[in-house]
Order: C-alpha cells, then sequence, then structure tokens
C-alpha cells in the first residue's frame, strides 16, 4: 500500500518569507475586523513589523551559510526540494526586503495628496461618477494595498528561491495578482491607471500561459518538476530534444515578459506611466530583482549543460533590448516613460550579465563572477530607481503629479536641492563615475569580457553612449530651459518620502565610490546549489 509522505520542511530556513505572508495574511484581518480610522495605523504597523522582523531573520538564516564550504553548508534545498536557501537568495531576499520596506513608506505617504493616500478611495467606483465624488469628498482610502505589497514582497521572494517548476509559477502568480490590482488604484488619473491595470493583467495572463505551456513541454521531456531532475535529463539524454527547447523557449518568454526585454517590453511604459507612482517604483526595483535571479536560476541550474544553445537568444534579446529601450526613451516627452524605457535598457544591461557565468553543468565557484555583476547591477539599479520615481511624485500642479517634460522646465531654479539630486541618480542610471551606476555596468562588462562576450560588450558600450542623451536632456530641461508659470510647484517631502530619496541617494553614491565590501560579500555568497 503506497503511503503519501509526511512534508519536511526546515522552517527556520524559510522563516522570513513566512513571516511576510503571514503578515499579509494578519492584513487582511485587520481590514475586516478593524474600524476604518484605525486601520492606517494598524497596517502600516504591520507591515512594518513584517518586513523588518523579515528581514532579521533572513540574517540570521544567512549567517549559518558557509560560503567557503560545500552543499549542505553552502546552502540547502528544502520543503521537499522546492527552495534553495543559499547565497543568491538569501540576498535576494535582503534586498526584496529592503526594497519593500522603502516602499511601505511611500505607500504610506498621506501628506501629498493632502492628508490621504494616493491610492483611489472607492476602487470600484466608475471615474468620473457621483461615487467617486463622494469617496473622495469622504477621504476614504484603500488601505488594502499594505497586504497586497506584503504578498507581492512574499511572491518576490519565493520566485528566486524555488527550484522545482511548479513552485516558480506559483509564486509568479502570488506577486503577480497583487501588482495587477495595484496598478489600477491611482487617486487621480483613473482612467489611465485602470487602462494600465488591464494592459498589464491581459499581457501577463498571456506571459504566464507561455510559461506554464512551457513547463508542461519541459516535463514531458524530462520526466521531472525539480531543476535537478530536469539538469540529470538534459546532460544525459540523447534522445530528441524538440520538447525541451520548445517548452525553454516558452519559459524564458515568460520570464523575460517579467523583466520588460524585448520584445516583452510592450506593458513596462503604458503601466509605469498609469500605475500609482510608489507601485512603479516598487515594481521597477523588486520585480527585476526577482525574476532576474529566478532566471539565473532556471537557466544555469536547470538548463546549464545546453549553456551554449540557448546563449545565442539570449545575446540577440540582449542587444535589442539595450538598442530599443536607449533609442525609444530619447523621443519621450513624459518622465515616467522616459525612466520606463531606461528601465528596458537597464534589462539589456543586466542579461549582458547573465551571459558572463560560464556554467556549462554543474554551477560551481568558477561561476560566481557573473552571479556577482547581476546581483550588484541589480542592486544598484534599485536604490537609484525608487529615489528617482519618489522625487517624481513631489513635482505637482493642481492635477497631481506633472510628468510632462514641459512641467519640469527650470525646476532647477525652483528647488535646486531636488533637481540636482534627481540629476545625480540620472547621471548614475547612465554610468557616470563616481556612481553606483559606473561600477555596476563596470562588473557586468567585466563578466561579459571574461566568458568571451567581447562584441555584446562593445554593443552595450556603445548604447550606453546613446542612453546619456536622454539623460542629460532631462538635466538640460531642468536647469537650462526657459521655466514658465505652468502651475507647477515642487512639494514639500514628508519624513517618509525624505527618507525613501536620502537612502537612495546615499547608496547610490556610497556604492560608486566604495563598492569594494559588497562585491567581496557577493564573490563568496554567488554560488547557487542544487
Amino acid at each position: 500500500m503506497n503511503t503519501i509522505p509526511t512534508p519536511q520542511i526546515d522552517y527556520f530556513q524559510v522563516a522570513p518569507m513566512l513571516i511576510v505572508l503571514g503578515a499579509a495574511v494578519i492584513g487582511v484581518l485587520a481590514e475586516a475586523i478593524l474600524p476604518r480610522r484605525q486601520r492606517y495605523l494598524a497596517q502600516v504597523a504591520i507591515s512594518f513589523v513584517g518586513l523588518l522582523s523579515a528581514l532579521v531573520m533572513a540574517v540570521f538564516v544567512f549567517k549559518r551559510l558557509d560560503p567557503n564550504s560545500l552543499s549542505p553548508k553552502r546552502g540547502q534545498v528544502v520543503a521537499m526540494g522546492s527552495l534553495a536557501i543559499d547565497g543568491p537568495t538569501l540576498f535576494t531576499w535582503a534586498l526584496v526586503l529592503i526594497f519593500g520596506l522603502l516602499a511601505l513608506m511611500i505607500f504610506a505617504e498621506r501628506h501629498l495628496e493632502g492628508g490621504v493616500l494616493a491610492f483611489a478611495g472607492q476602487a470600484a467606483a466608475m471615474p468620473g461618477t457621483e461615487a467617486e465624488r463622494e469617496a473622495s469628498s469622504r477621504g476614504l482610502e484603500h488601505t488594502e494595498v499594505f497586504p497586497l505589497l506584503l504578498f507581492a514582497v512574499g511572491g518576490m521572494m519565493m520566485f528566486p528561491a524555488s527550484t522545482d517548476m511548479l513552485a516558480l509559477f506559483v509564486a509568479l502568480e502570488v506577486f503577480s495578482l497583487p501588482l495587477y490590482l495595484l496598478c489600477g488604484l491611482a487617486r487621480r488619473r483613473r482612467l489611465l491607471s485602470q487602462e494600465a491595470a488591464l494592459k498589464y493583467f491581459l499581457l501577463g495572463a498571456f506571459s504566464s500561459a507561455f510559461f506554464v505551456y512551457g513547463i508542461s513541454l519541459v516535463y514531458g521531456f524530462a520526466g521531472s518538476m525539480s531543476y535537478a531532475g530536469i539538469a540529470q535529463a538534459v546532460a544525459g539524454s540523447s534522445d530528441s530534444k524538440v520538447l525541451l527547447y520548445g517548452g525553454l523557449g516558452l519559459m524564458v518568454a515568460g520570464l523575460l515578459f517579467k523583466v520588460g526585454a524585448v520584445p516583452f517590453h510592450n506593458w513596462t511604459p503604458d503601466v509605469y506611466q498609469g500605475a500609482p507612482t510608489a507601485v512603479t517604483a516598487f515594481m521597477a526595483a523588486g520585480t527585476k530583482v526577482a525574476a532576474f535571479v529566478a532566471l539565473l536560476r532556471l537557466m544555469y541550474v536547470a538548463f546549464g549543460a545546453i549553456h551554449v544553445n540557448w546563449a545565442p537568444m539570449i545575446w540577440i534579446v540582449a542587444i535589442l533590448t539595450m538598442v530599443i529601450g536607449s533609442v525609444v526613451a530619447v523621443a519621450q516627452t513624459d518622465v515616467k516613460r522616459l525612466l520606463a524605457y531606461s528601465s528596458v535598457a537597464h534589462a539589456g544591461f543586466i542579461l549582458v550579465g547573465l551571459l558572463g557565468i560560464r556554467a556549462l553543468g554543474e554551477v560551481g565557484p568558477q561561476d560566481a563572477d557573473g552571479v556577482t555583476a547581476v546581483l550588484f547591477y541589480l542592486t544598484t539599479y534599485g536604490f537609484m530607481t525608487l529615489a528617482a520615481f519618489t522625487i517624481v511624485t513631489l513635482v505637482r500642479d493642481a492635477n497631481g503629479e506633472a510628468t510632462s517634460m514641459k512641467h519640469w522646465a527650470g525646476l532647477g531654479k525652483k528647488s535646486p536641492l531636488l533637481a540636482g539630486v534627481f540629476a545625480f541618480l540620472l547621471l548614475a542610471m547612465a554610468g557616470l563615475p563616481l556612481t553606483s551606476g559606473f561600477t555596476g555596468k563596470w562588473v557586468v562588462f567585466a563578466a561579459a569580457m571574461s566568458a568571451g562576450a567581447w562584441p555584446l560588450v562593445v554593443v552595450a558600450v556603445l548604447i550606453s553612449v546613446v542612453a546619456l542623451v536622454f539623460y542629460i536632456r532631462i538635466i538640460v530641461v531642468m536647469f537650462f530651459a526657459d521655466s514658465e508659470d505652468n502651475g507647477v510647484s515642487v512639494a514639500i517631502p514628508s519624513p517618509l518620502t525624505s527618507t525613501v530619496i536620502m537612502i537612495g541617494t546615499a547608496v547610490t553614491l556610497a556604492l560608486g565610490l566604495i563598492p569594494g565590501p559588497l562585491l567581496d560579500l557577493l564573490s563568496r555568497v554567488g554560488v547557487f546549489i542544487r
């Protein structure tokens, strides 16, 4: 008689993720039980305590790792072989949790909208109707955004840790569904926000369908859902690999959609522009981190043995992503759309680093340079992007955020400090020296060069020069364009908004001046286990 084995889970290892998801559930219960006036403070407190506790717990789990030892001390596969708790996983967890805490501060901002959140008071009310006006006049708030944020963070933590295709898909949906909802909850420009949410949902559903179909094809070839089982089948099988390549292509398409790589990038500018800017900031930072590390683990742990077969595809995608993202950004007249295409271009630069990992089978310490480069770039990009989008929330007119480029003319005279900080962040995104952006590009280019991908590096360097054009363009508009009385003002940031901007800017400067400690840490822990 066959018996179902009892699941064996090391709860200490997965505690950071469980804490976040538990806090999200508590937030849902608080939303149902507490009176409306008490929900805001309760939700902010629950979210803050949950994220901070998870971060502290992740540090404790990280301390148990021994980067100089072989598995399991270097890491461990837990939850019945579904999750890998290793150096890249724990660093990604810490990064996502920090981004979650910073995003929480922007989510909790009430100062900019006159005492209410920047999210719709009643999402079910049609834009422009009496119901919407009544919700606005009564000062209603959707405090459900805080549990949604926690669910998204929990899914982003599970995604890069997954070593099983089923767990990978579950994590993908756990963090995607809350983001679909959050994108449609802007208090102002409701139609644009709802359009962004609908586009993101429909295109995300298509990408998930491709992803699931790819999983089924790979399972048909390997007969296993685990990365280890797939790697064994890929390395040892001499049968036809039609199912394998078809499934791999569909799975990669689903993941490239999440990182905003060409040709799966078309949702990015519309969603980034229409979503509440706090959500845009969190998506731009957190989603890229989770999706890229998940892509790294999938490609080099499960499909490392056929690296030579799929690398040309990544070459093409990386070049197209860098070129299209940078060239199209030059023509943008909206700051949020420009930053969105900048995000697309950065996805291409990160793909260059992905090709810097030379694994052809078992992933080992010799591959740490490539993983280090990608993780470092994701760190630098996340902090500068969060700070940049937070600054966007402060430039306002009578209709709310003023994101049209013409509204930013003369900003350097109205608020020299804010314009100066934004200019510094733009130069960091361009990759100028003494910023983290320069160091990030340097390490991904060096990793790719060491793996023999020098033609790709040459293209990336040339595209970096093109990208400098649209970054400089904004700086010229802020400091040198004629200022008009267009009703635009710069809001005085609250402590919450100021903290996000200061942390993002300080990290961008610090990692540009002294990147050594972080690079040394990543070189020791940037090794995937099976």
